[in-house]
Formats: structure tokens, sequence, C-alpha cells
């Protein structure tokens, strides 16, 4: 009787939050470092972006773009309709309503200061980078990511232990009104 009300209780609760809520995640190579190192374990809550969209500075979770069987995780940095503008490593937004801002992002450690671009996201694009810019195949690299490939954010580290806990890549950056206009092609 209790095996039976174990394995009830394992197809009824643990199986569709694991399929349809949370799902595990380890990180594989060093393109968010710091934030997150290689190997460590997340959890990720894939039901949050059914009721509210991806923001700014989200650790999201999503299928690689070329090759769908393959799992990335990213910062959010582009959103719907914004056009971003690197120069030198140097990260500019021009919003959806006009509004020109520079992002300041302390969680970078190692900048990518030889790199220059400027990408317009559609309606349904974002523009993600690892925080580690040198060490990541990120939008940079392959374009905006689609919404229709992301899996869900990041909301819980699990190991290493002494690391543990909620919100583990919480931005710390701020947004600042850009007085000169962002960068020309």
């Amino acid at each position: 009787k209790d095996l039976f009300t174990l394995a009830f209780l394992i197809v009824v609760v643990v199986i569709p939050i694991r399929v349809f809520i949370v799902s595990p995640f380890i990180v594989d190579g060093e393109s968010m470092h710091p934030t997150f190192k290689n190997l460590d374990y997340l959890i990720v809550d894939e039901f949050i972006y059914y009721f509210k969209a991806p923001a700014r500075g989200d650790v999201i979770v999503f299928r690689y773009p070329g090759n769908p069987s393959i799992f990335y995780i990213k910062r959010v940095i582009g959103l719907p309709g914004e056009t971003v503008s690197i120069n030198r490593g140097s990260v500019a937004l021009t919003t959806a309503d006009g509004e020109n801002l520079t992002l300041t992002e302390p969680y970078i450690v190692n900048e990518d200061a030889t790199y220059t671009k400027k990408v317009s996201l559609n309606a349904k694009e974002y523009f993600v980078m690892g925080d580690n810019r040198p060490n990541s195949s990120d939008s940079r690299v392959w374009g905006p990511l689609p919404k229709k490939d992301i899996i869900g954010r990041v909301d819980l580290r699990l190991l290493p232990i002494r690391e543990s806990g909620f919100s583990p890549g919480a931005a710390n950056y701020s947004l600042h009104a850009s007085t000169t206009p962002t960068m020309t092609p």
C-alpha cells in the first residue's frame, strides 16, 4: 500500500512539476563566469514566462537556435523592439520608445573591448550575452534569440552548496540615459 501511494504521488505530483514547471540544469563551460561556474547545478523556472515576458538582466536557459538539441545559459540584454549597440564592449540600447540608454554591468569581469556591433530586434526577439564576454557564443555571434526557444529563468542554485540560493544570477546593473545618440553602423 505504501509503495503504491508513493508511486501515485510521484506520477501525480513530482513528474508534472518536473516536466511543466521546473527543471534541473548543469552549467557546462565558462561563458557565464563569474556568475556561474562549470558544473553549477541550477533549477530553471519554466512556468514564469507564461505570465510575464523575460526582463533585462534575467539569466535564462534556452535552446540554441542553430541546433535545438543544445541548451545554453545567458543573460538577457536587449528586449523586443530595441536596438542594441555594442562599441568596444560598452553596451548601449535604444528602447522601443526611442530612449537611449547605457547599460552598466558590474557582473562583467572579462570585457571584450574589441567587439562592435549594432542589432535591431523584432517583436519576439531577445539579445542575450554571456557574462564572460570573450568566452561566450551568444547573440553577438549567431544573432537574436527567438522567444520560442526560451525554456525558462534560472531561479535557484543548488550546487555548490556554499553558493546555493535563490535568484543566483540577479543583475546588479543600472541603466543611464544617454545624452549622446548610440553609435551608427
